[in-house]
């Protein structure tokens, strides 16, 4: 049997549609489909109040698709947008949603979710006992090569390290690690992490090609970043180091909202330019009451090479005055040098390569501090939970 398009649709029709009538294809509810490398991604769409009632409609799905011969794996989301179309079909009139069910809410007093009444409640990892997320306001930064040398500078201080990369547009992971191939799956539902350097990864860059473009929406990259940190089999992790997409978009948002970030370290270079989205990035996390480790000032100065001498190409400074301005931790300066774009391409991190060396030096002493706020930030929130007391 080929695995195409038409072979996903015709499975698909098993599906009974919510309320049991009609199917998810017939009743025009499946998104356009995609497939590569044996993974099938789509979505289907439900009332967005009625998305958690119908959680084992997506899984009725996934399970079908995954029944198929060829099939390694199913990426299935449930969205509130009008179908994407593509099916050929028009689909009925729909009844009437129910009642949204209540849901719990963990949430800081006063903050976006208590006001919205509507955030879903954060739940952690098993085995992970910390998760950071490293984010810049914009690309170009440098937030992916600092985030795997501050993964490996926290396991150089004898913590049990993971990464997940959790930019699905533009993947970095494989290839600032060297690592190639596809993960193996414990069970065949959990995916097992790739390791380098001692570090447990996972990215969408193990699942698809290096050149395949992911034409997706929110939905759909929020259905897979939710997938990839929950149905990892991660094992017993101290901290395990998120790197986010670019900027402050829907996927953003959804991971600062939905994953118990226990705080977040903010990229940037010096110049205003980028410091203005650095902003942005910063005050998200204040929204969604994730606290802020601090600032790190990538690309900080140039030292030629041959001759030792220093250039301020992009300004200096800026990020230590914005962090001192805002009243945040700032980390540290990393210079932009030769080495660390050198290690970068050969997925041989300069951490792990050169660990006596000046710049795994740098990034050593910003993973110290990250770990000194971290432990501060996760005993501020040990105090801040409520005590029961027996009389």
């Amino acid at each position: 049997m080929t695995l195409d398009r038409q072979t996903v649709i015709d499975r698909l029709r098993s599906v009974k549609g919510p309320d049991l009538e009609g199917d998810i294809v017939s009743l025009g509810l499946v998104s356009e489909i995609f497939i590569a490398d044996g993974k099938v991604f789509f979505s289907i769409t439900v009332p967005a109040r009625r998305a958690q009632e119908l959680e084992p409609l997506r899984q009725a799905a996934e399970t079908a698709v995954k029944s198929l011969p060829g099939v390694k794996g199913a990426m299935v989301a449930l969205t509130a947008e009008k179908a994407g179309g593509g099916m050929g079909a028009t689909p009925p009139p729909r009844p009437n949603p129910a009642p949204p069910r209540p849901t719990s809410q963990r949430s800081a007093p006063g903050g976006p979710a208590a006001q919205a009444g509507q955030q879903p409640a954060k739940q952690d990892v098993p085995g992970i006992k910390a998760i950071i997320a490293v984010a810049s306001g914009k690309g170009g930064v440098g937030k992916s090569t600092t985030a795997v040398n501050l993964a490996l500078g926290l396991k150089a201080l004898g913590l049990k390290v993971g990464i997940l990369d959790a930019d699905i547009y533009g993947p970095s992971m494989p290839r600032l690690l060297g690592l190639k191939g596809k993960p193996e799956t414990a069970d065949g539902k959990t995916l097992k992490p790739m390791e380098a350097f001692g570090v447990k990864v996972m990215s969408m860059g193990f699942l698809v090609e290096e050149d395949t473009p992911m034409i997706w929406r929110g939905p759909m990259v929020v259905s897979a970043l939710r997938q990839m940190l929950r149905d990892v089999a991660w094992g017993e992790l101290d901290v395990l180091v998120v790197d986010m997409p670019p900027g402050t978009g829907d996927a953003q948002l959804t991971m600062a909202q939905q994953v118990p970030l226990a705080g977040a370290v903010i990229v940037s270079t010096p110049q205003d330019l980028a410091l203005i989205d650095a902003r942005k990035g910063l005050n998200m996390f204040r929204r969604v009451d994730v606290p802020l480790l601090g600032i790190v000032e990538n690309m900080s100065y140039f030292v030629a090479p041959d001759t030792g001498k220093r250039y301020d190409i992009f300004g200096h400074g800026g990020a230590k005055a914005e962090a001192e301005r805002l009243g945040v931790p700032f980390l540290g300066e990393v210079p932009l040098t030769m080495d660390v774009r050198e290690t970068s391409d050969a997925g041989t991190p300069v951490v792990a390569s050169n660990p006596d060396g000046v710049q795994a030096g740098v990034y050593r002493e910003i993973a110290g501090r990250v770990h000194t706020h971290l432990a501060a930030a996760m005993q501020s929130a040990a105090d801040e939970a409520p005590a029961i007391v027996f009389e």
